[in-house]
């Protein structure tokens, strides 16, 4: 729940820190002492748009902070721990507006999207007003509050995993089926360019094998002329290499004997002499073997030529032709086996829907029967509320099986009508928004077991009632309360006396400033408020002890 909430420059308000309890909390004040400031801080902190003009003349930043007791929220504290935005058992939410700038969002004291702060603010506070963009003017709100009403919010999920599943295996049936429309004609095609790559006899390293062989052949001539050449240099000219070299190692031989010092180089030299033959030996060997034949150059440069030009066919480089030989097969045996998939997914898509249907016509029923409680519910609590003969209707819309979804065989829709006579209408089209404001509270104390928010804003929802109907309100309000926090801004004593803690808001100028302070009430101070409430400027014995009076009856157990 909600347990604190602090404000800075916003609007009217230069500071403000309020500590909030559980129960119901009545605001109230006289007409533009700002009563609503505190609803439109409390969007702010839940990702409301803002602009640069809600922050208080002269003021560079305006800061809203809401301080949440998350213990019995599972849903806001699992959506913490996925984020990776927990905090122990507390989430705490600012915004900040600057007049240099866009607005910056917290959660946790850390910067986050404006829609992280939405998804989040939708765990912990519902608000309801005069607006047309509350939640249950939403379509799929409705539909999600059928469900939970109904106890078909698992059914709900079911038929939803389902509906995925089937439409997956739908989209790979689609798509298997395409591929087989042209699948003779592709089966042809590929078996001709496995056939034609599998003539060839090509193998992955075979081109950089035939590419150096091509080099070696068309420059035997050279190969032969360069090893004559170093041969002749070592051993074959006068005064050769090798010749001079032995002579060397001999004589170094001799004086060694004299001075052992010379042992090593000696023996290096000696070394050198073991390798020159060896380089010949290698050589001569080498000549030998060569055989200068051009056919077997051009076997080589014909076997590049067609190998470049099937590669070219295919348009990949001569090395990936192996890739490309694997890729035909693959698809050839895949098309092949084409016909045992496609029978097999179309049984496996027709297992799909028909689970599907079943589960979704299950939903419609568990639907049907919660609709007509919920309507009756509801209506009833219409009549109390200051709507005689109003009614109001859940309205299931049946779709085609074609069209039905992951939703379910029908769409859901909340219907009105607030006056004797009068057809029903959608709720978004209701006209009045006090009698929109009173069917959405009827239709939250019909639904407050369902419901999962843990606050709730009712923002003036006692316009145009009074008397009996706004002392229903008030005792509505409060049935609510006993699991939920409430928060509610009113202009009616016999919704203020119902509550359980009370805070006044009054606007205060001097010297050409105006500001909003927010107090809690004590006994004495509440029974003033309710007693201006009720009597105006004027406040009498008689309107103190009637202020009293209803304090005390909200209090009193029935």
């Amino acid at each position: 729940m909600l347990t604190e909430i602090q404000i800075r420059n916003l609007a009217i308000v230069s500071s403000l820190e309020l500590e909030l309890l559980d129960g119901l909390t009545a605001l109230t004040g006289e007409t533009g002492a700002g009563k609503s400031i505190l609803i439109d801080a409390l969007g702010l902190a839940l990702g409301d748009r803002a602009d640069n003009s809600m922050i208080r003349t002269e003021s560079e930043r305006a800061e809203v902070t809401a301080v949440f007791d998350l213990r019995g929220l599972p849903a806001a504290a699992d959506w913490l721990r996925q984020q990776e935005l927990d905090e122990a058992d507390e989430c705490i939410l600012r915004r900040s507006l600057s007049q240099q700038g866009r607005s910056k969002a917290f959660i946790n004291g850390r910067a986050v999207p404006l829609q992280q702060l939405q998804e989040l603010g939708n765990h912990l506070v519902e608000i309801h007003g005069q607006h047309a963009h509350q939640s249950l003017l939403k379509s799929g709100q409705q539909r999600d509050l059928l469900d939970a009403y109904g106890g078909a919010r698992d059914l709900a999920k079911q038929v939803k995993g389902h509906y995925r599943g089937y439409q997956a295996d739908r989209q790979r049936l689609e798509t298997l089926a395409a591929s087989a429309a042209d699948r003779a004609s592709r089966l042809d095609l590929l078996n001709f360019q496995a056939h034609e790559l599998q003539e060839l006899h090509f193998t992955a390293d075979e081109w950089t094998s035939l590419e150096q062989e091509q080099r070696r052949l068309s420059h035997q001539e050279q190969l032969a002329d360069t090893c004559r050449s170093v041969i002749n240099g070592l051993d074959e000219e006068q005064l050769a290499l090798r010749s001079r070299l032995s002579s060397y190692v001999e004589q170094l031989n001799e004086v060694a004997q004299l001075d052992e010092r010379l042992n090593e180089p000696q023996q290096m030299l000696d070394s050198a002499l073991i390798q020159v033959d060896e380089t010949l030996s290698l050589l001569r060997d080498y000549l030998n073997s060569m055989e200068l034949d051009s056919s077997d150059l051009q076997q080589v440069e014909e076997r590049l030529g067609a190998i470049l030009d099937i590669a070219r066919k295919y348009r990949v480089k001569p090395e990936q032709l192996a890739d490309k030989q694997s890729e035909i097969e693959e698809e050839l045996t895949l098309l092949q086996h084409s016909d045992d998939e496609l029978d097999e997914l179309n049984q496996l898509v027709d297992r799909q829907r028909t689970i599907y249907l079943e589960s979704a016509r299950a939903l419609s029923g568990k639907r049907q029967d919660a609709a007509e409680r919920l309507g009756g519910e509801i209506s009833e609590a219409m009549q109390k509320l200051g709507m005689p003969g109003g009614r109001f209707s859940v309205s299931l819309h049946a779709l085609e099986e074609e069209r039905a979804g992951a939703n379910g065989l029908e769409q859901v829709e909340f219907m009105v009508s607030a006056n004797p006579g009068m057809p029903l209408q959608p709720l978004s089209k209701v006209a009045s928004g006090g009698e929109l404001s009173r069917i959405s509270l009827a239709i939250q104390v019909a639904t407050i077991r369902c419901g999962s928010t843990p606050t709730l804003v009712f923002d003036e929802v006692d316009v145009g009632i009074g008397g009996g109907v706004a002392e229903i309100v008030g005792q509505m309000l409060r049935t609510l309360a006993g699991n939920r926090q409430i928060l509610c801004v009113t202009h009616l004593p016999q919704v203020a006396s119902q509550a359980m803690h009370h805070f006044q808001v009054q606007k205060t100028t001097e010297k050409k400033r105006t500001w909003t302070a927010i107090a809690k009430l004590q006994e004495q101070e509440r029974i003033q408020e309710i007693a201006r409430m009720l009597g105006g400027v004027r406040i009498t014995e008689q309107t103190l002890a009637h202020a009293e009076e209803m304090i005390n009856l909200a209090s009193s157990p029935n």
